[in-house]
């Protein structure tokens, strides 16, 4: 039995996790839990101290359950990278955003390569998390990583295991959403399995890196291009003053060959904003044109801006223009009762109505202040949504008292269905 095998059979491993974010620190807190001795690694100084003080930053992992974890000594975080020195395993949660020019930028991960790879040591294994194009583990972290000496497969081992975590999910997860996982070699997939057997429910092996970079792509890149379906079905739904909320509810009766999908103002969070792209960068290195993405992205982008044409129009209707106006969002998170901003489609709705003239007041209970672009607010209480000329649900959190809201407000625009079933001559709905 190899000398890593046997740590992992009986949890004596030390755990490396670098990037201390909504991927790692959840990940971290599973195998400290499981047993295993954890050390996070991040840049962010912030990060690293709140980690060691046991004050969560991540809505899925309340302070309660992390603060026993650091006091035990299973848990900690450093900004030092020369821990891995005495780490058996270490996972790259690192970002990976897109470009300007919607191409990759590797620059987090090939970082955090070169700090692993100054402190590889046999017997290691090493897995990448951060959503990438397919080929990157093996064409650019395994040379990196490469010493003479040793071989993948025999004296490290090199897999991709990519993330899957929904923020906000009561069901799914980090410990119970299955963990598909691919080695460089059999015997890296076998090491990548046994790792994450020892802390989640149910692991996935796949024959490649390439083919488990490939799964996380498909999956957020089957989710865009069937929103945008839903978007585009919204526009056109609007133009014929048909109900799309209703068309597809109805179409959801179906029992088989139809998955509903629903529109919105916009994509939002890391990945499914991001993720296909990589794949159609990809894609555009191999000769071939991915234009389902192109096409769905380009559908996606234009969310917001409808959204916004629908509240000039509902206004208009109301004989008042936006310039002036005073314009009230409900929820500027990503997606309902979480506090993440990324890619957050309410930011794009917010500073297209400022630049059309409206004085912009908010309201989210996740998300206490706001900066963007020079514009610096406060969250409001939910009755400050009466003093506005309309009213715009961006975010459709849980804890918002919907029919309150209709009471007090003067206009509704409502991009999220959050007023299904209320019928009011003040409600517009997407």
């Amino acid at each position: 039995m190899h000398e890593l095998e046997e740590k992992l059979r009986t949890r004596r491993a030390r755990v490396g996790i670098v990037g201390m974010g909504y991927v790692g620190l959840p990940l971290a807190v599973e195998f400290a839990k499981a047993g295993f001795s954890v050390t996070g690694i991040d840049n962010n100084q912030d990060k690293v101290n709140r980690v060691n003080a046991g004050d969560s930053y991540i809505g899925d992992i309340p302070s309660s359950t992390l603060r026993p974890l650091v006091e035990s000594g299973k848990l900690r975080a450093t900004c030092d990278f020369s821990a891995l020195l005495e780490l058996d395993t270490v996972n790259i949660c690192v970002p990976t955003p897109l470009r300007k020019t919607k191409d990759p930028d590797m620059s987090f991960i090939v970082a955090s390569c070169q700090e692993i790879a100054t402190y590889l040591h046999p017997g290691m294994l090493v897995i990448l998390e951060s959503t990438t194009y397919p080929g990157t583990t093996y064409e650019l972290v395994l040379p990196m990583l490469a010493k003479p000496g040793l071989e993948v497969g025999r004296d490290f081992y090199l897999c991709f295991s990519p993330e899957r975590v929904d923020p906000g999910n009561p069901v799914y997860q980090t410990v119970n959403i299955p963990k598909v996982v691919g080695g460089c070699t059999a015997e890296c997939t076998r090491m990548g399995e046994l790792f994450y057997s020892q802390a989640l429910e149910h692991v996935v092996p796949v024959s490649s890196t390439q083919v488990a970079e490939m799964v996380k792509l498909l999956e957020n890149t089957f989710r865009m291009i069937n929103i945008g379906l839903a978007n585009e079905m919204a526009m056109m739904c609007a133009n014929m003053g048909i109900d799309v909320w209703e068309v597809i509810d109805a179409a959801a009766t179906k029992p088989f060959g139809f998955m509903p999908f629903y529109p919105g103002p916009g994509l939002g969070g890391h990945c499914i904003p991001i993720d296909p792209f990589y794949l159609s960068w990809k894609s555009k290195q191999s000769g071939i044109e991915a234009r389902f993405i192109e096409l769905a992205g380009q559908i996606n982008g234009q969310m917001p801006h409808f959204a916004v044409d629908r509240v000039r129009d509902a206004l208009n209707s109301a004989g008042k223009a936006v310039k002036g106006s005073r314009i009230h969002i409900m929820g500027v998170a990503y997606k309902r009762d979480i506090d993440d901003l990324r890619e957050s489609p309410a930011l794009d709705v917010i500073l297209l109505l400022r630049r059309l003239g409206a004085t912009i007041t908010y309201t989210d209970p996740h998300v206490p202040v706001l900066h963007l672009d020079g514009l610096d607010l406060e969250s409001s209480p939910e009755d400050a949504a009466s003093a506005a000329d309309c009213v715009v649900i961006v975010t459709n959190h849980s804890s918002f008292d919907y029919k309150a809201l209709v009471e007090r407000s003067r206009l509704i625009v409502d991009t999220r269905n959050a007023l299904k079933g209320m019928h009011s001559e003040k409600i517009v709905r997407l």
